[in-house]
């Protein structure tokens, strides 16, 4: 009787254990997903996230969707904090024909690879520009204070290949920015 018991406790928590398992790697919902080619070489696959800034992110998809972002520069590039893009004038003071977005400010954490909209010191002044932190440390303190709309799931070793300056002498561009299945 205690073995089957025994035997019985296994197989439930094996089982919730391997349900566990399978629901964490399940993919991003395609349509969550973007495929940003830099000229630096290759191409960063960015999870967007939604559930935490439902504007931003429609933002986003709707400026990809017109392609926008296709050979926009990275105009600001700092070594160990962060690069950033999204600027039609290439000067950091440019954005789309659209309205800014109201902040959707939470407590995610910005780390290596978490894309927050670049704003003026209006909290309700984003835009069209994002910026792709290169280290945890570098972007903490954001945390809260910066809309976060993304991590980047591969290709951070393409963003750390960026042309460095504010803007850098050569910059690297965003070739194309689509929407869909990670490439």
């Amino acid at each position: 009787m205690l073995k089957k018991i025994i035997l019985t406790l296994a197989l439930t928590f094996g089982g919730l254990l391997m349900t566990s398992a399978t629901q964490e790697a399940q993919a991003a919902d395609p349509a969550n997903i973007v495929n940003m080619e830099i000229s630096s070489g290759g191409t960063v696959v960015i999870e967007l996230l939604p559930d935490i800034a439902p504007k931003h992110v429609e933002r986003i998809k709707t400026l990809a969707g017109e392609g926008f972002y296709d050979g926009i520069i990275f105009h600001r590039v700092i070594s160990g904090f962060m690069a950033q893009t999204g600027d039609p004038t290439g000067t950091g003071m440019g954005g789309s024909k659209l309205e800014d977005v109201p902040a959707e400010f939470s407590q995610y954490p910005y780390k290596r690879g978490t894309i927050g909209m670049a704003r003026s010191q209006n909290p309700d002044s984003a835009n069209s520009q994002f910026f792709i932190c290169f280290t945890d440390k570098g972007c903490s303190f954001l945390t809260g204070q910066y809309t976060v709309l993304g991590q980047v799931t591969s290709g951070m070793e393409f963003v750390d290949k960026l042309a460095v300056g504010e803007p850098p002498a050569s910059p690297d561009r965003i070739v194309k920015l689509t929407l869909g299945e990670a490439k």
